[in-house]
């Protein structure tokens, strides 16, 4: 099991590729989009949304299978969305050890050379949440649940906290004391969960001899 080491990465004006075109290829267009990616898709087909951003030239789009010429040219990052071309996973990982980009094939670990979290995102936040490949099942599964707990207020809350970080950075000189009130700030937020699991069976425990 490989846990990885979670960032996050500036893609702005950065040469990005997905491969596919379906739902799964337009929810990480959509994220490569929004953190200022240059985005190329190729694939046959698209989804509608993506035929949008097309015509709209927000993305370029290549008709056609992908081939290995198109990671020339400084491509920095692929995210590959087929899922049922190994061979296509296969070669894909090949190029990104040779070439040297970034490559996440989806549910495909072993063709990857790093895996994204679900993605909790409200305003500016990100929350990420990944199980390390055990369950992308339940890393979705969370996400849906942790989704509605931050809604529109939360986004103007962040937007105060932005506004007033930057007052207090023009009109506090004192470094501990502009921590310490931006502290302040935030510590009366709380989060309050509860988990319930399902009833699982306990396997047999063998006997002992």
């Amino acid at each position: 099991m490989k846990f990885g080491f979670q960032i996050n990465l500036d893609v702005k004006d950065r040469p990005c590729l997905v491969v596919g075109g379906g739902d799964e290829a337009t929810e990480k267009t959509n994220r490569l989009l929004d953190a200022g990616a240059k985005v190329t898709v190729i694939s046959p087909k698209l989804s509608d949304e993506l035929k949008v951003l097309a015509a709209s030239a927000k993305i370029l789009h290549r008709g056609r299978r992908f081939k290995a010429s198109d990671v020339e040219g400084g491509i920095w990052l692929v995210l590959n969305t087929v899922r049922t071309d190994e061979v296509l996973s296969r070669d894909l990982y090949a190029l990104a050890k040779q070439k040297g980009f970034l490559l996440c094939s989806t549910d495909q670990p072993e063709h990857s050379t790093f895996t994204m979290p679900a993605l909790v995102a409200r305003g500016p936040l990100r929350i990420g949440i990944s199980t390390s490949g055990v369950s992308p099942a339940l890393a979705k599964r969370l996400r849906e649940d942790l989704e509605p707990l931050f809604d529109e207020r939360f986004e103007v809350f962040l937007e105060w906290l932005d506004a007033y970080r930057a007052h207090l950075q023009a009109t506090e000189p004192h470094i501990e004391k502009r921590q310490q009130l931006l502290r302040d700030a935030v510590a009366k937020v709380k989060l309050h969960a509860k988990i319930e699991f399902p009833k699982v069976e306990k396997k047999a425990e063998p006997k002992g001899t």
